[in-house]
This record gives structure tokens, C-alpha cells and sequence, in this order.
């Protein structure tokens, strides 16, 4: 909103310093200062009122160390990381953009979903929440959603060969280059494209229309029907991987954010027609935008950590995991780099794959001697360290360690190839 009436300001009145609302670097910024402002001094406020109003976490006896002392910790604490982000959002990134509004309705469809899960568990004294099927539901019919409007929609396009390789980039040219791009400027030499980029190759192109080469001479016509899926299963995989991952204290949040620095860099870079070229990387017009975004998604996990790491005061729950996976799975595939997902979300990865191994390999067991056995002490995989007798704050570090590690190769793969 702040950047439309402050564009007026300056084109019609020439107010001083309302100019710098065109730079997405300064909006990124200032969506980060409001994120963390929000997410620190007003979510002690909610917190105070989630403890009076008793919405405390029910925890299980597992037999893990520090366990039962949760007990009674408030949760629902997702509410503080989404009002985070939207309200940032709101105020400081383009209204108009198409990508923008995909993560604003991302955000709220899947923290609803959250949000429901947790009341029934909370309110409603029903310790599994809302039923698997139903979560499963929603995230399918958000792919759906999601993938039809990246495929059909006329505004996601992308761009190539846009300009010809720079000797030299005055800093005048990079400032400009900073600028928000007016839509009708990117219109000329677009293209609508199904192509991602894929790492570690040297054509690092991948276009899913290729799948669809069986069907004969019309295939391309039939992409969505190979898109779609896709789309759907990697936000259904990465919303419950960070779901299965927010199992210790500050754990989800941490990642997450160390993720979002990561999607903000590339985010930019996929944006920007001068670092584009030189990474001889596809432009996706518009896309620079969603760094605002981004901004206020690392602004919100990095405020909310002050309260959630260890020992925590409040829990995000289901309200904030489900919605952190979310915009992640659609802000990967909207700068067109969801093949980067196992690298870059590689803790959320081997958290759910802990998960996967643990129930394949007791099933198969039981079937097969009658009596199931287990490859981990516990899954996923946080307990399983926990069982081994280390700390949880030691395990909650190593594991961010390790996701700094993931998000830096994920960055550099723009250059190895």
C-alpha cells in the first residue's frame, strides 16, 4: 500500500525522499525492520494472552530428557509469525503483483488450516487435531490453486537473453536495476515458459513439458497435466517437513530462516536483468518483488526465535509450520528453483525421510519376521539424537549449522555447473 501512495506522492507532487520507496532493496529492508518490531514487541503481548487464555501444549511422555517440562507451554504462537509477514507485506511490496498475492494467499490458506488443526487440539481436547486426510485435502487444493495460476496465468512469464553481456555495470545501472519495473515495461520479449532451472548441469534448463513427449506433436499443450502435480506435491512435502521439523525448540524457526535468506538471494538475482545475465541465469520479470516478501518471512522467524528458542515460551504449532513450509514450496517455484528444494530444505528433508524410513521399515519388518524394527531409536530424526543423549539446544544448533551449509550451496549453484 505504502509503495503506491508514496509513488503518487513523488510523480505528482515530488516530495523528497518518497523516491526511495521504488527501491526494492530499501521496501526489503524496511519489511524486515517492521517484521522484527512486530514479531518482538507484540508478540510478548500475545503470548501473555495465549497464557491466559490457557492455550497451552499437551505433550506426550515419550521418555525424551526435558520433555514433560513443556508441558503447558502456550501454542497457536503461529499467529505472531503470520501477522509478521502479511502486515509487512502489505504495507511496503506491489499490490499488483501476481507473485505477491499467490503468497499472501498461500500464507493465510495453509495457516488457516494450521490455525484449525491446533484449535481442535487445544479448544476441542482432541489430541490428533484435525484429521490427516483433511490437511492433505487442503494442500492438495492449494497446489492446485497455486500451479493453475503460475501455468495459466498471463503475468508469469520469463525472459532470456535480455540484454547483452556487460564488460562493465556502472552503479548507476545497478541502482536503476533496483527499481520496481512498471508492468507494461516487461511485456516485450516475454515468453510463457515451463521451463525450471535445474542444478549441477551445465544447461541447467529443465523444461516439464518434456514429460509429456509420449503424446505426440501437441504435447506442449498438455504440460498442466504434468505441472500441477508436481506443484502439488512439493508444497504438500515441504509444508510437512517443516511440520515433522518443528519438534524442538527454535528448530523450525531457524531453518526457516536461514531458507529465507537463501530464496531472498536468488529471488533477486532471478529479478534482476544485470545479475541474470552475468549468472547467465533465466529473468523472471517481476519476481524481484517477492524479496519484500521474503524480507518480512526472515524478519518474522528471526523475532519469533527470541521467544522460541530454547527454553521456549511459546510454540508455533501447526498454525506457523504448515504456513513457513508453504511459502517456501511457492516461493521456490514461483523464481523457478522447487529442483533446489532437497538441497536448500535438506533439513526438512531428512527430517520427513526419517519419518518415511522408520514406518516402511517397521511395516516390512513386522510382515516379514512378525515383529517390527526400527533403523532409528526414534523419528524423526531430532529424537533420535535426543535418544542418543544429546542436548536439545546442541541438536537445535548442529542442525542450523548444517542448514547454513545446504542454503550457502544452494546459492552457489548458480555459478557451478
Amino acid at each position: 500500500m505504502l509503495y503506491h501512495l508514496f509513488t503518487y506522492l513523488d510523480r505528482v507532487f515530488d516530495i523528497p525522499g518518497t523516491g526511495l520507496f521504488q527501491y526494492i532493496s530499501f521496501r526489503a529492508g524496511m519489511a524486515l525492520i517492521v517484521s522484527l518490531f512486530i514479531s518482538m514487541i507484540f508478540g510478548k503481548k500475545i503470548i501473555r494472552y495465549l497464557q491466559k487464555k490457557q492455550v497451552g501444549e499437551t505433550v506426550r511422555n515419550l521418555g525424551l530428557e526435558g520433555q514433560m517440562q513443556k508441558q503447558g507451554t502456550p501454542t497457536m504462537g503461529g499467529l505472531i509469525i503470520i501477522a509478521s509477514i502479511l502486515i509487512p507485506a502489505l504495507l511496503f511490496a506491489r499490490l499488483d503483483n501476481i507473485y505477491i498475492l499467490l503468497l499472501i494467499f498461500s500464507t493465510l490458506w495453509l495457516g488457516g488450516i494450521g490455525f484449525l488443526d491446533d484449535y481442535i487440539k487445544v479448544f476441542l481436547k482432541e489430541k490428533k487435531g484435525l484429521h490427516g486426510k483433511f490437511k492433505i485435502l487442503g494442500q492438495v487444493g492449494l497446489g492446485i490453486i497455486v500451479g493453475s495460476v503460475l501455468y495459466f496465468n498471463d503475468s508469469v512469464v520469463i525472459r532470456e537473453n535480455v540484454v547483452n553481456q556487460f564488460e562493465f555495470v556502472s552503479t548507476d545501472a545497478l541502482l536503476e536495476m533496483d527499481r520496481a519495473i512498471p508492468r507494461d515495461a516487461v511485456q516485450k520479449e516475454t515468453l510463457k515458459s515451463t521451463k525450471t532451472t535445474i542444478p549441477f548441469f551445465k544447461d541447467n534448463e529443465f523444461d516439464y513439458s518434456v514429460l509429456l513427449r509420449w503424446m505426440g506433436d501437441n504435447y506442449h499443450k498438455w504440460t498442466w497435466l504434468a505441472f500441477i502435480p508436481i506443484v502439488i506435491l512439493i508444497i504438500t512435502a515441504v509444508s510437512n517437513g517443516a511440520n515433522i521439523t518443528d519438534g524442538l525448540d527454535g528448530l523450525a524457526t531457524g531453518t526457516s530462516a536461514i531458507i529465507g535468506v537463501a530464496l531472498g538471494v536468488l529471488a533477486y538475482v532471478s529479478g534482476n536483468m544485470i545479475f541474470s545475465d552475468y549468472l547467465n541465469i533465466m529473468y523472471i520479470p517481476n519476481t524481484g518483488e517477492m524479496v519484500i516478501f521474503i524480507a518480512a518471512f526472515v524478519g518474522a522467524c528471526v523475532g519469533f526465535l527470541w521467544y522460541n528458542s530454547y527454553p521456549a515460551q511459546v510454540f508455533m504449532g501447526d498454525t506457523g509450520s504448515l504456513a513457513l513450509g508453504g511459502i517456501i514450496a511457492v516461493f521456490a517455484i514461483s523464481i523457478r528453483k522447487e529442483l533446489l528444494i532437497p538441497v536448500m530444505c535438506g533439513v526438512f528433508f531428512m527430517e520427513s525421510l526419517s519419518v518415511v524410513m522408520q514406518v516402511s521399515w517397521f511395516k516390512y519388518t513386522r510382515w516379514r519376521f512378525g515383529e517390527g524394527r526400527r533403523i532409528f531409536k526414534m523419528a524423526p530424526l531430532h529424537h533420535h539424537f535426543q535418544m542418543l543423549g544429546y542436548h536439545e539446544a546442541k541438536i537445535v544448533q548442529r542442525f542450523l549449522i548444517v542448514g547454513i551449509i545446504l542454503a550457502v550451496i544452494s546459492i552457489i549453484t548458480l555459478k557451478v555447473r
